[in-house]
């Protein structure tokens, strides 16, 4: 399993139209090839940034299937227009579960 985090910084005032793309693009994400899950978080902190996390059974599930797929263009255009700057995306894998 991996799970994508992406460090989401959206323009200011743009918050409620941004988290209501995320869950318009709920169905997107379902029909993606090897995607599990999605869950978007945003920070106390920093209210206009946001952590998305989207467990996939295999990095190419993501890298290759789904960012080139027309889903993922669809994606963008429910939510691109709220980015202040490109996402920052990594990739993770548990290597310990505490509990």
């Amino acid at each position: 399993m991996i799970m994508e985090i992406a460090q989401i910084d959206i323009k200011p005032g743009m918050e409620t139209e941004f988290e209501a793309g995320v869950k318009q693009a709920g169905p997107i994400f379902k029909r993606a090839k090897g995607c599990k899950g999605m869950t978007l978080q945003r920070t106390h902190e920093r209210p206009a940034h946001y952590l998305l996390f989207v467990q996939w059974d295999t990095l190419e599930n993501h890298t290759r299937d789904f960012r080139e797929s027309a889903d993922f263009q669809e994606w963008r255009k429910l939510v691109g227009h709220c980015f202040a700057s490109p996402p920052n995306v990594e990739h993770v894998r548990e290597v310990v579960h505490g509990f």
